[in-house]
């Protein structure tokens, strides 16, 4: 492990992605002391007259949308729903799926068949359909999305991990384990697992990736919570009020906070990428 956190250290993409992550989740966390306003509070003029569409300005740094409601405060309350679901859907993904190929590579027979089987079954499904026929009959909500995106994902990460037990599995340090009266669930999770640990952090990296496109994605849709501030919900707000082309401070902030926080775990996964394989490091 301190050898991984030394190698991700030297990784000059992958500090990057981590320190575009750090910074959105410190965000979050200090959500309600950073915004300014109630992302839901209608703001008005001394005249009464509702402050819509206003540009960005010193009272309101990403100006106001439709309503008169602040763009900053809902960016910044935003946040939490993206780092919400990204965090719990990747490390969801991670767990199932590490343990899924864990157990079929080390075991085999039936049990890998059975599965690999399940594995099969769950690529035929095209994963934003299914997400979003799923949270239509869940009904909207952040657990829902999470779960959306859990079930359907976690099948990348189980093949890759299988794949790596495969040929883990026959080394001379493992065999020497069983001669030695090792459990298999000491085998697994004390020998073999920490040999895949750069490879489940690659998906745990890229989940969070995808969770944060598939929510926003959802959200845009009009399939999200109607309460719920999020930055989907702020673009499918700007859209529905026909106001893109009239108040770009109103969805470009969104916009580029998405590409970000993804593009932080695209930045994060490379580096975990080039941790796993020697060969991409010498280049």
């Amino acid at each position: 492990m301190k050898n991984l956190v030394k190698l991700f250290r030297k990784n000059k993409t992958g500090v990057a992605g981590l320190i575009i992550f750090v910074f959105f989740i410190l965000v979050a966390i200090f959500a309600n002391q950073i915004a300014p306003y109630d992302p839901m509070e209608i703001q008005f003029f001394q005249d009464g007259n509702v402050k819509r569409l206003l540009p960005p300005s010193s009272e309101h740094l990403l100006g106001t949308t439709y309503m008169g409601r602040d763009v900053f405060s809902q960016m910044v309350i935003g946040s939490r729903v993206a780092v919400l679901v990204g965090v719990i859907s990747a490390i969801c993904v991670a767990f199932i799926g590490t343990n899924i190929g864990l157990i079929a590579g080390y075991f085999g027979g039936k049990v890998d068949r059975v599965l690999m089987g399940i594995v099969d079954v769950m690529y035929g499904l095209p994963f934003l359909p299914f997400a979003l026929i799923l949270v239509s009959v869940l009904g909207p909500g952040v657990q829902n999305v999470i779960l959306a995106i859990v079930l359907i994902t976690w099948r990348n990460s189980s093949r890759v991990i299988r794949s790596q037990v495969l040929s883990l599995k026959n080394r001379t340090f493992i065999e020497a384990a069983k001669l030695s009266g090792a459990s298999d669930r000491r085998i697994l999770y004390k020998h073999i697992a920490p040999n895949v640990i750069p490879i489940s952090l690659i998906y745990v990296s890229t989940s969070m990736a995808a969770a944060i496109m598939t929510e926003s994605s959802i959200s845009f849709l009009g399939l999200g919570d109607p309460i719920q501030v999020s930055w989907g919900r702020i673009l499918f707000t700007c859209y529905s009020s026909q106001a893109m082309f009239k108040a770009p401070w109103w969805i470009l902030p969104p916009g580029i906070a998405i590409t970000l926080l993804v593009l932080s775990g695209y930045l994060m996964g490379r580096a975990f990428e080039e941790i796993a394989n020697p060969k991409l490091r010498e280049r």
